[in-house]
């Protein structure tokens, strides 16, 4: 038998509503209140959990729309030669391990915050030499990469209570649901 990670989380919240915070004497409240935090955060990782790997995957896959909007926009700028170059070899590997879905959610998100890093680094060096029109076009794909990705960390958060308005975002089971592997390069 194998003793999943959801199993053992639901587990460790019984045990504390049950035994541990019981235990506690009353009149500590920051004992008490820290049990709860506990049992919440436990909560939250029992949400996230079995989604985890496909926002990561979601996120790449979008992150390659922005990477290719970039390529695009930035084509006929040569100052960003190198800056494009890092980009495509970053997003070529990207775009490699988005297809082939045969590695560990820690490969995942090597490669998301390097291709976070990378678009960044263009970014830096378009800001110092571009077109304005370029740099509207990079501006244009950011935006719209960071709306998709707030919605979906905000959705993915939506359990720990911070959202004034939970029922707006949409279920990230369902945005997570949405194949962008379809519109990124070379999938």
């Amino acid at each position: 038998m194998q003793l999943r990670p959801e199993v053992q989380i639901a587990s460790a919240i019984k045990a504390m509503k049950d035994v541990v915070i019981p235990a506690i004497a009353p009149d500590n409240s920051l004992a008490v209140e820290q049990g709860r935090l506990v049992v919440g955060m436990l909560a939250l990782m029992a949400h996230q959990l079995p989604l985890q790997f496909a926002f990561d995957r979601d996120e790449l896959a979008r992150l390659l729309v922005c990477a290719d909007r970039l390529d695009q926009a930035t084509a006929a700028c040569a100052g960003l030669a190198a800056a494009r170059g890092s980009l495509d070899a970053c997003r070529g590997e990207a775009a490699t391990l988005l297809r082939a879905c045969a590695f560990e959610p820690a490969d995942l998100l090597d490669v998301v915050q390097r291709l976070k890093r990378t678009v960044a680094g263009l970014v830096d060096t378009a800001a110092e030499i571009a077109e304005p029109a370029v740099f509207a076009a990079i501006g244009a794909a950011i935006l719209d990469q960071s709306r998709e990705q707030l919605i979906r960390d905000r959705a993915l958060m939506a359990p720990q209570g911070w959202e004034p308005d939970p029922a707006a975002l949409p279920p990230i089971a369902d945005l997570l649901a949405t194949d962008m592997t379809q519109s990124a390069r070379g999938a």
